[in-house]
């Protein structure tokens, strides 16, 4: 009784206003968005009715009929009535049916005209129960009320021509039963929108008609997106692949550096515009425009979904994050900056701080509970409270004051018919030349893809003139809007790389994909490849291992169990000429030295003082203590070894302590918070997930996280072995 008199509340304030009598006006103009009615059926009236029960069932009764609320009262009389309770009020609002002995009257007036009630006969037992599941199977959904996006979606011929100059206004949804609800930006202190909206709500949908609607209705010149989600989930993965030409940044399954990142992007636009507009005297887009600007200044839209991960810790992150959004909130208004944010609570202990959330004055709630409901609007305006369906919600551009709300429903768009519009967009990009880049392309959720390295692909492409005074290889997909995460090889101390964790496929392929791009630098002859390994013959490894080696012309010597002994001989002769000879350590090709699994070669162990050799000279020294000598001498003399090992434990009963130091570049996979930090001083790696890793550079005392690259496919494997043939 309590819901039914929230839901008269609700289509009074929602649906009739001062508009319609009556909820059956509204629904002959409403079509889609017509509201349902209700029969609330009480047996036995007024047992188990308390005085407040009585008295909720008799407002009901006076105030449902108009809401579409209609009564079905069954009154047994020998019952006491409730305290308060007005009998003759109930009986005004409705059509009496009386039992005498055993006839069925309506009320006196039929009476006396001798009308008569005959009832039908009641269904048989088993063609109700067959009605009441064929209903019941036909009701699933009944809830959901769907509009369609076409009734909000742009004419072709309209489509590119929306001006954004002086506002941003798009339709996303129906108000009322005739009018569309738009979501209006960049007027007054209409700047940025804060959404919330429990699970199931319909705030995803909402995302999607907005970006899908804008980038219909806008050129790429008129608006763009930084897109992140915080969501185990990949809502905006479909802008990635469909490349939208609108979309600058797209964030699926993000994690919380690089999102900073992109926060750090679109403040470092915000300086860019402001020195723009001071040099022009302008203070907004418009004036911008008005002063000659010749530069595109699209809106830019930030659209976080559960951005409160975030502050999930108090950490650097959430700090900087905090200070970010508050100036971007502050200052973005005048160049044509706006947030918009989403959430499925705003309760909780770290959030953004009240004083940013309190500028964004456009608020959107969907379904939430009455906390909630509180929190994203005023502490006078609970109305997101009565919202009862996916997709309902109330728009409000007064900072949440109660006169300020406009209910309205989402228009339903559903992936596939999402899908054809953004292929529209795709075209009119093709049919505009229009020349934005695609997006850059955060998936947390996947090892990155060196298709998408640019860097390396520029290389392979190019034949080389001359080797390079610092080689590089490129380990994977930062964490940050930036070049792909490498390493640079120069001729001094301590330039040697140390990967070191359990994941095995991850560190085949950085050795692999190292052995390629040291390759594509290097003109044929210039450079020296040994390759140590113990995999499996036969297996996938060992055949990526032969088909990367296979593809370099420079030739590789690889290195298998007891072949070890000689290899590491002839580095160690190579290495002895050059520290003799000052001359040639300078003009010498760099010697490459990959060494895959080292703790699997028992020979290149550390030896340690007890060790009983036999005799002393260099040509009968061990392969480990000339691998030691290369470790401490090599890298200045252009001799560089990338070796990986699966554990810490395993690295200490392999090489002692002063070789270790020598290896100032590292990269680590998820391991203990003690072996963290016993190889980067910080206990950063026990919280790595699945598809991350940790280069620290001593010597330029950083330590950046990345996204490792996955193995290539054959395809990508034959295409660099072609190119690799001209070097």
């Amino acid at each position: 009784l309590a819901e039914m008199n929230e839901h008269i509340e609700k289509v009074i304030q929602m649906y009739l206003r001062n508009e319609y009598a009556t909820i059956t006006e509204y629904n002959e103009k409403a079509g889609s968005v017509a509201e349902k009615y209700h029969f609330l059926v009480v047996a036995d009236f007024p047992s188990g009715f308390s005085d407040t029960a009585a008295a909720r069932l008799q407002s009901i009764a006076i105030s449902g009929p108009r809401c579409g609320i209609f009564t079905l009262i069954h009154w047994d009389q020998r019952q006491t009535i409730p305290d308060g309770f007005v009998p003759d009020e109930l009986r005004k609002n409705s059509v009496c049916i009386k039992q005498i002995k055993n006839e069925f009257v309506i009320d006196k007036i039929q009476t006396k005209a001798g009308a008569k009630l005959v009832f039908d006969a009641p269904p048989a037992q088993d063609l109700a129960v067959t009605l009441v599941h064929k209903i019941g199977k036909a009701s699933i959904d009944s809830n959901r009320v769907e509009v369609p996006f076409e009734q909000i979606a742009p004419k072709p011929e309209e489509y590119w021509l929306s001006e954004t100059t002086n506002e941003l206004k798009i339709a996303i949804g129906r108000t009322g039963a005739t009018k569309l609800q738009y979501l209006a930006i960049g007027k007054g202190t209409r700047q940025h929108a804060l959404f919330a909206g429990k699970t199931g709500s319909g705030k995803s949908t909402l995302f999607h008609v907005i970006i899908t609607n804008l980038a219909l209705a806008c050129s790429p010149d008129q608006v763009e997106f930084y897109l992140i989600d915080f969501k185990k989930g990949v809502e905006f993965k479909c802008y990635a692949e469909h490349r939208l030409p609108h979309a600058k940044v797209v964030a699926i399954e993000s994690d919380r550096e690089f999102a900073l990142s992109v926060l750090q992007r679109v403040d470092d636009e915000l300086k860019r515009r402001g020195d723009m507009f001071r040099k022009l005297g302008v203070q907004d887009v418009a004036g911008y425009k008005r002063a000659g600007g010749t530069e595109p200044m699209p809106r830019s839209l930030l659209l976080i979904d559960e951005f409160q991960e975030f502050f999930v810790d108090d950490d650097t992150i959430a700090q900087t994050a905090s200070l970010l959004f508050d100036r971007i909130v502050r200052q973005g208004r005048a160049f044509g900056i706006h947030v918009l944010l989403g959430s499925q609570t705003l309760g909780g202990a770290y959030t953004l701080a009240r004083a940013t959330l309190g500028q964004m004055v456009i608020r959107v709630a969907l379904q939430c509970n009455e906390a909630d409901a509180y929190l994203i609007m005023d502490e006078n305006n609970s109305a997101p409270r009565l919202l009862t369906r996916p997709g309902e919600g109330i728009y409000n551009d007064a900072a949440g004051a109660m006169e300020g709300n406009s209910p309205f429903q989402v228009v339903w768009l559903p992936d596939e018919e999402r899908d054809e519009w953004l292929d529209k967009v795709h075209q009119l990009a093709i049919k505009h030349g229009d020349k934005h880049s695609g997006p850059i392309v955060f998936e947390g959720n996947a090892p990155a893809a060196i298709e998408e390295n640019y860097l390396l692909a520029s290389v392979l492409d190019t034949k080389p003139a001359a080797a390079p005074v610092g080689a590089r290889i490129w380990l994977g997909a930062p964490n940050s809007i930036k070049g792909p995460t490498q390493v640079t090889f120069h001729r001094q101390s301590g330039n040697h790389l140390l990967i070191v964790g359990q994941r095995d496929e991850a560190a085949l392929s950085i050795v692999g994909l190292s052995l390629i791009a040291l390759a594509a630098q290097h003109p044929v002859g210039s450079a020296k490849f040994y390759l140590f390994h113990q995999t499996t013959p036969e297996t996938p490894d060992a055949a990526f291992l032969e088909r990367v080696v296979a593809s370099i012309p420079h030739g590789v010597t690889v290195a298998r169990g007891q072949e070890v002994g000689d290899a590491m001989n002839e580095i160690a002769t190579e290495m002895k000429e050059r520290s003799a000879d000052s001359d040639l350590a300078a003009k010498a090709p760099p010697v490459f030295l990959f060494i895959l699994g080292q703790h699997k070669f028992k020979k290149l162990r550390n030896e340690d003082e007890f060790d009983f050799s036999m005799g002393d000279s260099d040509s009968m020294a061990s392969p480990g203590k000339q691998l030691a000598e290369l470790i401490t001498d090599g890298s200045s003399l252009g001799i560089h070894i990338i070796t990986t090992f699966d554990s810490f434990n395993n690295v200490n009963r392999c090489m002692n302590r002063k070789a270790l130091t020598e290896f100032e570049m590292r990269v680590v996979f998820q391991m203990s918070a003690n072996d963290s930090a016993s190889l980067i001083d910080s206990p950063k790696a026990s919280g790595l997930g699945l598809h991350r890793a940790l280069l620290h550079n001593e010597h330029e005392g950083s330590l950046e996280t990345f996204r490792p690259y996955a193995m290539p496919n054959a395809a990508w494997l034959s295409e660099a072995a072609e190119k690799l043939k001209v070097v």
